[in-house]
């Protein structure tokens, strides 16, 4: 057990048990110096508000534009390419199969010429200029067109050899586009390779990839145009309930509602769950100040009562009066602005202060006051909470001020007496005699005193249980097993909880 004992100057204004202890002016206590008024405040400046932004309808029709621009145009590409090569391949396949069918009916000569030995089917081949022709060429030999070519031939590389059918496009005719199949064949009886060519206009080709580009570019320009005006449509109806929302706070700030009690869908619930949580919040905020302020005037306005009194009677005892009770009015309002400090340094978040560092700053100012008295610290010295230091300062000096002041000598402090539950507990007992039991409720009652005969204004533990139920803790009174005194058990939330 660590400890500490009372060693030092004698004893001046000690706190009552149920008040906030004065002997806080000690020198070096922590717990209630009075305090110095501080240097004006640099004038706060505030910031810019933030240019407005697009709605959310915006962003949503922005994206699906994009979106769709980006899906139709790749996709009308890939599916423009696709027909296109289907239309390409099934005129390929037409055009090799004239191209087998005239290597099938041709056959070589008694001179080594070609010669067909049955008519080809087609009777374009017999028209001139009917836009389907074939040639038959060969090294050191005439070419051998068809009627459709009449006086024109077609030209033929004889530098590579097309064991396979080559297709290719040709502008040897600039009024009439081919499309041109040929192939390198050796054919029996013969040593010539000869070149067989079929040519079609590339016209009706075109026409039907023309036609199919129109339909796509068409159809995707609606298909589009559709997907665009259901975005809008799914954009203003999806946010409907935001603009739901608005109209309810609206009529929240008009008719006085204090919550949004309208059924919304899932996704926005939460949304409307935290803002009926801040507007709890804030109602109890306003609740908290305006329970404060009459408290502050309640408590002010006996003093002045007495102290107009007084004066108006000429009462001969008035410097005594005006001492007495403006020393009254300043613990009070050294009370509320105690609290209101606690609520702003609170609103900061991420509060945390070591325990056993502050028990023992006020232990060392506390002796100094109460130099007969033993004062024990044990527990763990790595225990903390999440309170600012300060506020936990406040609530330590208040109990065992109160501790020394009623204890009959012996004030034994426990920091983290239970290490295993959910919150910081800290223990303070005394040997005094303690408080009945149906006057544990009653002692934390602005001005509640159970022993008048000591100077105080019966703040200290309703200081102590206001600040700690601000960092949502709690304060408990009972019976010291050890010590037979009262015993002060104080629960702080620790950090992260």
């Amino acid at each position: 057990m660590d400890s500490v004992t009372a060693s030092t100057t004698p004893p001046t204004s000690p706190a009552h048990p149920e008040e906030d202890g004065e002997a806080r002016a000690a020198a070096g206590s922590p717990a209630g110096d009075t305090a110095a008024p501080e240097p004006d405040a640099d004038p706060v400046t505030l910031p810019t508000p933030p240019a407005p932004r697009r709605s959310l309808a915006a962003r949503m029709m922005a994206i699906a534009a994009i979106w769709v621009g980006v899906l139709l145009l790749g996709g009308g590409f890939a599916l423009e390419r696709a027909l296109t090569r289907e239309v390409q391949s099934n005129f390929d396949d037409q055009l090799e199969y004239v191209l087998t069918a005239l290597i099938a009916s041709a056959e070589v000569d008694e001179w080594g010429d070609v010669r067909f030995y049955r008519s080809l089917g087609d009777q374009r081949f017999l028209e001139v200029n009917s836009g389907v022709y074939w040639q038959i060429s060969g090294p050191g030999r005439d070419p051998y067109p068809s009627r459709s070519l009449w006086d024109r031939t077609l030209a033929v590389d004889g530098d590579h050899t097309d064991d396979e059918p080559h297709f290719y496009d040709s502008e040897q005719y600039p009024d009439e586009p081919l499309r041109v199949v040929e192939r390198n064949i050796i054919l029996p009886e013969s040593d010539t390779q000869w070149t067989f060519t079929v040519a079609s206009a590339r016209e009706e080709m075109d026409f039907q990839v023309s036609r199919i580009r129109s339909i796509l570019v068409w159809s995707f320009a609606v298909l589009g145009l559709g997907l665009l005006i259901m975005a809008a449509l799914q954009s203003y109806y999806g946010l409907s309930p935001l603009r739901r929302v608005r109209a309810a706070i609206q009529s929240m700030r008009s008719e006085g509602a204090n919550r949004i009690e309208e059924p919304l869908p899932l996704e926005v619930e939460p949304l409307v769950e935290e803002i009926n949580a801040l507007l709890a919040h804030s109602e109890r905020q306003a609740e908290e100040a305006r329970t404060h302020a009459g408290n502050l005037a309640h408590a002010l306005k006996t003093p002045l009562t007495v102290l107009t009194n007084a004066a108006t009677a000429h009462d001969p005892k008035l410097s005594d009066l005006v001492c007495r009770e403006t020393k009254t009015m300043q613990r009070h309002v050294e009370h509320h602005l105690a609290r209101a400090r606690a609520v702003g340094r609170r609103a900061t978040g991420h509060a945390r202060a070591e325990v056993w560092p502050s028990a023992e700053s006020v232990l060392r100012a506390v002796t100094r006051i109460y130099e007969h008295t033993r004062f024990d610290l044990d527990g763990k010295r790595e225990a903390a909470v999440a309170i600012e230091r300060q506020d936990l300062d406040e609530i330590l000096g208040n109990l065992i001020e109160n501790a020394a002041k009623y204890g009959g000598g012996s004030v034994f402090v426990t920091v983290d007496a239970e290490p295993d539950a959910e919150q910081c507990a800290i223990w303070v007992e005394d040997d005094g005699t303690g408080i009945p039991e149906a006057e544990r409720i009653r002692i934390f009652d602005r001005g509640a005193r159970l022993d008048t005969g000591k100077p105080g204004t019966g703040l200290g533990l309703a200081i102590v249980r206001d600040v700690a139920e601000i960092y949502a803790g709690s304060v408990e009174l009972g019976t010291s097993e050890d010590l037979g005194g009262l015993m002060v058990t104080l629960r702080l939330p620790r950090p992260g909880v």
